[in-house]
């Protein structure tokens, strides 16, 4: 298996209008791993997305996948990648075997070749005895199984998911969860989903969190949250931007206003609530103690807390 990445960003932008949606992204994504793109909505994951899938070209810097260049070498990308987009790309009104032929046909698989490849992947994803019901009788779980067949048919290198969890119910994310690391471990074909659904990213080998088109952190789940000391407190009381403040100063710690809690990284937090509540009777309503999430480390390193932003600017046109 080659050593070259399976995806590799290097200066990466990408504006709309005044916008900057991408901001000078550099990554590498190794073979075979399963890669989060977590950031919140109109962080830059779906103009990202669509560059990656050869959809439309950056205004800067490069990318390139499975080894080509996603504007010099697309016929190359599009060959190797396998894509499920966030909203179905199914026709409802075919069978799922007419869905997964014609899947096949765009990508010159006919005859014996496409039964031999077709075969293989319904059974692989319980579709075996689905394969006459049409796909808008299927419910949202069996859909998306019907689109990872057809994104792997062809055997690309590198499966492309632009949030693949939405509009499923906890039960069948947490199934999809698991179909993803196996295909991950039993063909070796590199994954990278964009998301914004922290669990979703915390079941992956490695993540990338974006925000405002820029790569804020990338590394294990809990290598980013090593980032944060020690555990999380939430200190609640009638006056928070005046009871921060004096916890400041009364501990030499940093403090942020958090939904209107006050926010602390301390270790060691369950000792440290007592000396808290004693050093300001009265003042405190209530205290919860916690360890780091993405959500922790998302403040962390962007500066402030998850928020949704407005779709991205293509995306609203």
């Amino acid at each position: 298996m080659s050593e070259s990445p399976a995806v590799e960003l290097d200066r990466l932008t990408h504006k709309y209008g005044d916008r900057t949606a991408l901001d000078g992204l550099n990554l590498r994504i190794k073979r075979g791993m399963l890669f989060a793109l977590l950031g919140p909505n109109g962080g830059g994951k779906t103009t990202l997305f669509k560059i990656l899938a050869t959809l439309m070209p950056p205004m800067g810097g490069t990318a390139r996948v499975a080894g080509g260049n996603v504007v010099s070498d697309r016929r190359h990308v599009r060959g190797r990648i396998g894509i499920v987009f966030q909203k179905p790309s199914l026709d409802g009104k075919l069978t799922v075997a007419e869905n997964i032929m014609h899947q096949g046909h765009l990508y010159g698989l006919r005859g014996g070749q496409l039964s031999r490849r077709s075969g293989p992947i319904l059974e692989r994803f319980g579709l075996s005895d689905r394969v006459r019901d049409r796909v808008d009788t299927l419910s949202g779980g069996l859909q998306r199984r019907v689109e990872l067949a057809k994104a792997l048919l062809h055997q690309p290198e590198v499966l492309i998911l632009d949030e693949p969890s939405t509009g499923l119910d906890p039960s069948v994310r947490a199934d999809l969860g698991l179909l993803l690391s196996e295909l991950r471990r039993e063909r070796e074909v590199t994954i990278l989903l964009t998301t914004h659904l922290m669990e979703e990213a915390d079941e992956c080998d490695r993540i990338g969190i974006l925000d405002g088109g820029r790569l804020v952190a990338e590394g294990t789940s809990p290598e980013l949250k090593s980032a944060i000391r020690g555990d999380v407190i939430l200190a609640t009381g009638a006056k928070p931007v005046e009871l921060a403040a004096r916890i400041a100063s009364r501990f030499a710690c940093e403090t942020t206003i958090v939904d209107g809690a006050v926010r602390m990284e301390r270790d060691r937090g369950h000792e440290f609530v007592p000396a808290l509540i004693e050093a300001f009777p009265g003042e405190i309503s209530g205290v919860s103690v916690g360890k780091p999430t993405l959500g922790d480390v998302f403040l962390h390193v962007a500066g402030h807390r998850w928020r949704e932003a407005e779709p991205e600017a293509n995306e609203r046109r």
